[in-house]
């Protein structure tokens, strides 16, 4: 990049980032650029993953820079290649275009070099306090820690043990590898943490070469500094872990520049879980169907639902990169999402509750001309049939209307879309009173398009599904997993929305059941996706737009 001509910044990481670029920083390297999104493999990314690759990607393109993604594999008790598929799948269905892929298993040979050095340089020991000893001495944010009897053993002696535990000669939380640092540090982080630890577990990449795996704190900065990282762009929880990042980094004695970590607010978004521990609960409680369940605010979750790629990374940018914590109204994306497809998605029709009508005055049956896109004329139209019985909304239909009704009642008018203005003539009820089917009378010269004058008026148009060609469909209806009201102390659990999904039986266009995994706009109904496997269609997102723009 040309330092000349350093583009404007638009964020605090950006403004970091032309400082150093101004500063020579990065002349060493031809002031190159270059980021990392490196996301574990246990379990599939979800919308909150979003901002991040927003930002990572965002610099990448601005500076001309490269991105790597990166597997962060180092727990492998969690880790499978099911979750590496469904990233990489994820990426590709957003657009985003990574330099390469690695992961940081690739290193393992290199991390267990370095923390010998570590060992031979007075910077780590073997401990053998337990994990809850090591807890409850690490002190308090007012009291130091307590440092472990196993602090002061000798170079030698570490070098042996620590030999051993990768020779597998310990079982797993006998002993564990600390960095030696500062254990009285007003930052919890640097009070001796734990870098390797015990663990009989086979890796699904390297299988059983190794028993001991680095920790995240240790793996993480050194696989950035590997790599010649130059940003490592991360959420705020990893704030207070700034000052070891630097320090393992300084202690395995890479030539500068190294990686500097900028922080960033993530993604919160009201009646949204957000965390993947708590999503991979819901699948293995069958709460949902799967990771890419439609409920599911993961990427392939989305996906599945016909939720527009673009949308999402609208809405991202739209929320911007701060530093302050915040919390996103779900309606504004819902929005982002209702604007996308009312641009793209066509026009059908379908009814969730059908109510029968049988047209007393037509016989034979006629195909019919209609748009595919209002505000899209080029995209031109689809045939529907017409015969003499259809179905209607059954709340298109009253027996007794309230004030201003513009639907369907006895004696009334209402326009079939595309098609004739009917009139209800008689209605079937059955034993409670509830309307059963509608004998209507229709009105040749009404047909839309036709240019004909007809005398009769009709103030509503209501969708309709043809009783003849029209196809059986399942609807699915969501709503968030969460309800949003949150007390303390209170589980995840309890916040379950059971009502997230709700499933009708009704007709739909053969139009829309024939084309698997399209959106389209169902007049009047919402926004909805005919799922590949099945004859159903999945809601997407309501036509009503609760957010204040």
């Amino acid at each position: 990049m040309d330092i000349k001509e350093l583009p404007e910044a638009t964020n605090f990481i950006e403004q970091f980032i032309n400082e150093e670029l101004a500063a020579g920083k990065f002349e060493s390297r031809g002031n190159k650029i270059l980021v990392r999104f490196p996301p574990e493999p246990n379990g599939y990314l979800h919308i909150g993953h979003v901002k991040a690759l927003s930002i990572n990607f965002g610099v990448k393109e601005k500076y001309g820079g490269e991105l790597n993604l990166r597997m962060d594999d180092t727990n492998p008790a969690k880790e499978d290649y099911e979750y590496v598929n469904s990233i990489i799948e994820a990426l590709d269905w957003l657009g985003y275009k990574y330099d390469r892929l690695l992961f940081a298993s690739d290193y393992y040979d290199k991390l267990y070099e370095i923390a010998e050095k570590y060992i031979m340089e007075g910077n780590a020991y073997v401990c053998d306090l337990s994990a809850e000893q090591i807890t409850a001495t690490r002190g308090t944010l007012t009291e130091p820690g307590t440092p472990s009897p196993y602090r002061d053993r000798s170079v030698e002696e570490n070098l042996k043990l620590f030999r051993e535990m990768k020779a597998g000669l310990y079982p797993d939380g006998a002993k564990v590898l600390r960095a030696k640092i500062d254990m009285s540090s007003p930052n919890i982080n640097m009070r001796d943490p734990v870098i390797y630890r015990i663990a009989h577990v086979n890796h699904y990449r390297t299988g059983d070469k190794w028993c001991i795996y680095p920790m995240y704190d240790f793996a993480h900065p050194l696989s950035d500094a590997i790599e010649g990282i130059t940003h490592s762009l991360c959420s705020l929880e990893f704030e207070n872990h700034r000052p070891l990042y630097d320090w393992v980094i300084e202690k395995a004695g890479f030539e500068k520049p190294v990686p500097r970590q900028i922080e960033f607010a993530r993604l919160n978004i009201t009646n949204t879980l957000m965390s993947k521990r708590y999503l991979k609960k819901l699948v293995d409680e069958g709460v949902v169907r799967g990771w890419d369940d439609p409920r599911m605010p993961t990427l392939m979750g989305l996906k599945n639902r016909g939720v527009p790629p673009e949308a999402l990374k609208k809405f991202v940018t739209s929320v911007g990169v701060a530093k302050g914590y915040s919390v996103v109204n779900i309606a504004q994306l819902d929005s982002f999402i209702r604007d996308d497809l009312n641009e793209t998605a066509e026009r059908a029709m379908a009814v969730i509750n059908p109510l029968k009508v049988v047209i007393t005055n037509y016989s034979g049956e006629e195909e019919l001309e209609v748009e595919k896109h209002p505000l899209h004329p080029e995209m031109g139209t689809r045939k529907v049939k017409f015969t003499g019985t259809l179905y209607i909304e059954r709340d298109d239909f009253a027996l007794v209307p309230p004030p201003k009704y513009k639907r369907l009642t006895v004696g009334g008018t209402v326009r079939l879309k595309g098609a004739y203005i009917i009139r209800c003539d008689k209605v079937h009820t059955d034993e409670n009173g509830n309307a059963e089917w509608l004998e209507c009378t229709y009105f040749p010269e009404s047909k839309s398009g036709s240019g004909q004058e007809c005398s009769v008026k009709a103030k509503g148009v209501v969708q309709w599904v043809d009783g003849k060609y029209g196809c059986d469909a399942e609807f699915r209806q969501y709503s968030p997993l969460l309800n949003d009201e949150q007390y303390p102390d209170q589980d995840y659990g309890e916040r379950i929305n059971a009502q997230s999904e709700k499933i009708f039986h009704g007709k739909a266009e053969p139009y829309v059941m024939q084309a698997a995994d399209v959106a389209f706009q169902l007049i009047r109904t919402g926004y909805y996706k005919k799922c590949a496997d099945a004859d159903v269609l999945s809601e997407i997102v309501s036509l009503k737009d609760s957010f204040n723009k």
